[in-house]
């Protein structure tokens, strides 16, 4: 008699079998296992081992595709941030309105593509531990920064070039485009829980009244009326 059958003679439940290992995943599964541990856990605490058991592989499998937990880590950003990035300098590259409609666009379509998005949890991430990894903390200055600067620092230029902005400190004015978008971040991963429960923070409003505050110093200004 099988013990399954001789369990359910006794009444007793049988053992559940344990779930078979697959022999191989699609790196993209890795990833996305990877992404969901990184997010929970952080960088420090994450080990290889856990992201191959939720993909349902063993370690060796894991380290085929990825060599290391700091190759993972970067693969991970690559698939999911910095990897997005010449799909959305071509967007903005053929984008026909004006540089505030751009703006606009640029900070809700952020949102809704990373921000909203599981892979935001990255950015947390970073801020907290970028100080004891600096060569990951390098790695997403030059594959997530540096490229978003450069494409917010090309809207501002775009709009002082034709008249919608007045001339600005460009690299200054990255900064306060960026830091409210960061803010939103730590909201949604952090900072919520310190939040009044009779005013919570919707993102379709901060965005919009973020960049309506920015476009109000930022937008040419009618000369004043001489005085008579």
């Amino acid at each position: 008699m099988s013990i399954s059958k001789a369990a359910a003679d006794r009444g007793v439940d049988a053992p559940q079998p344990r779930r078979e290992r697959r022999k191989e995943a699609r790196p993209g599964e890795l990833l996305d296992a990877a992404l969901d541990l990184f997010v929970e856990k952080g960088f420090a605490a994450t080990r290889s081992e856990e992201v191959a058991a939720r993909a349902g592989v063993s370690k060796g499998t894991l380290f085929l595709y990825f060599p290391s937990k700091e190759e993972l880590f970067k693969a991970v950003v690559r698939e999911n941030i910095s990897g997005r990035f010449a799909e959305w300098n071509e967007e903005f590259q053929t984008f026909e309105g004006s540089t505030p409609d751009m703006l606009r666009y640029c900070l809700q379509v952020w949102w809704d593509r990373l921000g909203a998005t599981r892979a935001s949890g990255i950015t947390k991430l970073i801020i907290s531990e970028a100080r004891n990894f600096p060569d990951i903390a390098a790695f997403y200055q030059q594959e997530v920064i540096a490229p978003a600067h450069d494409l917010l620092r090309r809207i501002l230029e775009r709009g002082v070039a034709r008249g919608e902005f007045r001339p600005l400190d460009i690299d200054y004015a990255v900064f306060s485009i960026s830091a409210p978008m960061i803010f939103l971040i730590m909201m949604k991963h952090s900072l919520d829980a310190c939040a009044p429960r009779n005013y919570p923070l919707d993102p379709g409003r901060y965005i919009a009244s973020q960049v309506e505050i920015m476009l109000q110093g930022m937008c040419v200004r009618p000369a004043p009326l001489e005085p008579a």
